[in-house]
């Protein structure tokens, strides 16, 4: 088995109680529920997820904890993003071996096991819509601010292998945003010409042309400051080789960022 089914996925604070998702918000939460039945057809056997709000320094981190269990208020936003239980199914043994694999490929991987580490937001708001059951064994991985974009799409290659080599059943998830340059209005839109990048980055996505989108990446993550300087789209890069069938199902903006839901699957 391998990566059954790929996901770039919002996480915008607003959006993690559904009854007080903002009209301009409500396009991506529909699009996430449905995503969330595709998500169910595929029985996958883990769900792998980078997220953005999980920045880590030096070293690249893999939450292998057997259950990830407890409850969230983000220090970023503890305004809206409070008091959120999780109760998860985790893979110990498959998030050691993400680590083993990548360290031997000379890259600088930890992976941990704790029951008091408690998610970020942007791990838990995308996994309430795409996970609601909470029945689904999630590994987490961190954007390592030391790793420059072609290391984190190395290390994309080493998930894509070990997850060939496991024989399970997977689901990875990119949580974060295209354009970022955020302001303090949240229904702020990203300017025209963040826009016409963020358009001629999602045509490349929705035609699966991963080889062009990566090429723009670098200076499209300068331009239009894409969220954590483009690494968890990196890791997404790295960790896709072949041919894929996309979806879209929405977008939406997000004091000033710009966020899609689109699912990428194996041919």
């Amino acid at each position: 088995m391998a990566i059954e089914l790929s996901v770039i996925t919002p996480h915008v604070p607003r959006i993690v109680h559904e009854h007080l998702v903002p009209d301009f918000q409500k396009e991506m939460v529909a699009g996430m529920k449905q995503v969330a039945g595709i998500i169910e057809g595929v029985k996958p056997d883990v769900v792998v997820l980078i997220s953005c709000h999980w920045p880590s320094t030096f070293d690249h981190f893999v939450d292998a904890t057997p259950r990830h269990k407890g409850v969230l208020t983000s220090l970023e936003a503890p305004d809206l993003v409070k008091d959120v239980p999780f109760d998860y199914p985790g893979d110990e043994e498959l998030g050691m071996k993400l680590a083993e694999a990548a360290r031997a490929a000379g890259l600088r991987v930890t992976a941990f096991s704790n029951p008091t580490y408690i998610w970020d937001y942007g791990t838990l708001v995308p996994l309430r819509y795409l996970v609601p059951k909470e029945d689904i064994p999630v590994i987490s991985l961190s954007v390592t601010w030391a790793a420059n974009l072609e290391e984190s799409y190395q290390w994309g290659q080493v998930i894509a292998k070990v997850l060939e080599e496991s024989g399970k059943k997977a689901v990875f998830v990119a949580s974060g945003a295209l354009s970022h340059n955020l302001g303090r209005s949240p229904e702020q839109m990203p300017t025209r010409s963040e826009m016409a990048l963020n358009e001629e980055f999602t045509k490349y996505l929705n035609e699966c042309d991963f080889a062009s989108a990566w090429d723009m990446l670098p200076q499209y993550s300068k331009a239009a400051g894409v969220e954590s300087g483009g690494r968890h789209l990196a890791v997404f890069f790295g960790a896709h080789e072949g041919e894929y069938t996309s979806q879209y199902f929405g977008a939406g903006q997000s004091s000033g960022s710009w966020n899609v839901v689109m699912t990428f699957e194996k041919k």
